[in-house]
């Protein structure tokens, strides 16, 4: 299992439901800092923590692991190139700056 998709799903969904880390883990009783490791990839839960996040967040534990959703990397090349095609300079400089802090 690769803990960081895993991490990304959690947060994905906990986001899609409002909640904020905080208010999951008071709901799963534990720390906040423990929902933030576990969605940056750092360590996993106990599967007793995982049933009550799914019911908290009411999810079926399996969707944590649908990692499909995903699109390939060519596919979202092509969706940037098409936005870059149509996009003015200044907005092209922008996401160039937000791109480079992210990467280095």
């Amino acid at each position: 299992m690769d803990k960081k998709l895993f991490g990304r799903r959690l947060k994905e969904i906990r986001r899609s439901k409002n909640f904020t880390q905080e208010q999951l883990a008071e709901t799963v009783g534990i720390e906040p800092k423990q929902i933030c490791r576990i969605e940056n990839g750092t360590c996993f839960t106990t599967f007793e923590k995982l049933e009550k996040i799914a019911q908290t967040l009411n999810v079926d534990i399996h969707e944590f692991f649908i990692y499909k959703h995903k699109k390939p990397k060519d596919a979202l090349v092509k969706e940037m190139n098409k936005i870059f095609e149509n996009a003015s300079d200044e907005k092209i400089e922008i996401i160039y700056k937000i791109v480079t802090v992210l990467l280095v």
